[in-house]
C-alpha cells in the first residue's frame, strides 16, 4: 500500500509538494477518521456493549488475533490500536476470578463528551466484581496517555484508603476542584482538555458477567 506513495525499503522518500500537500491532509483526516471510530463504537461494533443504555463500552473490542470468525476485524482493531496500542487475552477475561475487563467512557449521562472545565462524579456500587481490586483512570483524548495534572493524580482504586458511603458504595470525583473533605476520592482534570476514563475489573467474578452488578453512568456533579 506504501509503495505507490515512495515509501519503499532502502530508497530515499522524496515527496514532491503536490504529494507533501495530500499527505498532510491524508494525516489530519485520518486522525479524525480514527478518533471517531474509537470513541464512536457503538452500534457498529456490538461486542463493545456492556448494558443497554450505558456510556460504559467494553473498550477491548478487537481479539488479540485480530480475527473473528469470518472476518478481520477492522474497526475494532483500529480503534483499540488508536486508543491503547497493545493488547492481551488477560484483557478480555473470560472466566470469573481469572485476569482482567476494561470498560471505557467518553461521554456523561446525558451523552455529552467528558469536559475537563466540569465537575462529575462516579458512584461505585459496594462489593464491585473484582477479586483482586478495582481502579478507575483518566486519559487525555487527544494523547491518550495519563491526564497531566500538576496533582500528577490520574488514578483511584479500592487498594487506596477512599472513603466509603454508608451502604458501601465509594464516590469518584472528577474536576478541576476537590469536593471539600473528599479529596482522597478526588481525579483532577484540566480545563481545556477532554478526557476518557477506564474502569478496570482485575479477576472480575460472577456478577460482572451476569450483569448482577453493573457500573453506572459518570453523572455531572450538582455542586
Amino acid at each position: 500500500m506504501l509503495k505507490p506513495l515512495g515509501i519503499e525499503k532502502g530508497k530515499p522518500f522524496a515527496p514532491d509538494d503536490r504529494q507533501k500537500r495530500i499527505l498532510e491532509d491524508a494525516a489530519l483526516v485520518g486522525e479524525a477518521m480514527a478518533k471517531a471510530n474509537d470513541f464512536v463504537k457503538l452500534p457498529r461494533m456490538l461486542q463493545a456493549e456492556y448494558v443497554k443504555g450505558s456510556q460504559w463500552e467494553i473498550a477491548t473490542v478487537s481479539p488479540p488475533d485480530q480475527r473473528r470468525e469470518t472476518y478481520d476485524e477492522l474497526d475494532g482493531r483500529a480503534a483499540w490500536f488508536y486508543e491503547a496500542v497493545t493488547n492481551d487475552p488477560a484483557l478480555m477475561s473470560t472466566t470469573p476470578g481469572k485476569d482482567q475487563i476494561y470498560l471505557g467512557a467518553y461521554k456523561d449521562a446525558d451523552g455529552a463528551w467528558l469536559d475537563g472545565a466540569q465537575n462529575y462524579i462516579l458512584r461505585v456500587p459496594a462489593n464491585a466484581p473484582a477479586a483482586t481490586f478495582w481502579s478507575v483512570t483518566i486519559y487525555d483524548v487527544s494523547t491518550r496517555a495519563l491526564i497531566a495534572n500538576k496533582q500528577q493524580i490520574a488514578d483511584k482504586s479500592s487498594r487506596m484508603d477512599l472513603i466509603k458511603n454508608v451502604d458501601g458504595s465509594v464516590d469518584i470525583y472528577f474536576g478541576t476542584e476537590a469536593p471539600k473533605g473528599m479529596e482522597a476520592n478526588w481525579i483532577p482534570t484540566v480545563r481545556g482538555k477532554a478526557w476518557f476514563a477506564y474502569f478496570r475489573f482485575y479477576s472480575p467474578t460472577k456478577p460482572y458477567f451476569d450483569r448482577s452488578w453493573v457500573l453506572p453512568n459518570i453523572e455531572k456533579a450538582r455542586r
